[in-house]
């Protein structure tokens, strides 16, 4: 796909020009998925497939399971231990819609 930008006197990219069969193929695509995470930019998408827990909240989990584990978590800790591993797999969904988004992206200019 050729790409052409228009850049105004500084030289600053203001627009793009596509050529017709390109600007098709983004028109054509249904916006209307909703694992896509549209409105982020390709390193916002990056950053977001590879980031991770903090790594306090890494070692908590690992010292809340192995307690879990041992027989030895009550109260308090029960709660805990839920809500990291909520936080994780909302954090694996998040990671898996921007890898998502990531290639669907792609499929169109590839295309």
């Amino acid at each position: 796909m050729q790409v052409q930008y228009v850049t105004n006197e500084q030289g600053q990219r203001t627009g793009v020009l596509l050529d017709v069969a390109a600007y098709q193929r983004l028109i054509d695509r249904k916006p209307t998925d909703p694992d896509l995470l549209i409105g982020m930019s390709r390193a916002e998408l990056e950053a977001l497939a590879a980031s991770r827990l903090s790594l306090a909240s890494q070692a908590r989990l690992q010292q809340l399971l192995a307690q879990q584990k041992e027989g030895d978590l009550q109260g308090t800790a029960v709660a805990e231990l839920d809500e990291l591993l909520a936080q994780t797999d909302q954090l694996t969904l998040l990671k898996t819609r921007a890898r998502y988004t990531l290639t669907q992206t792609e499929a169109v200019y590839n295309s």
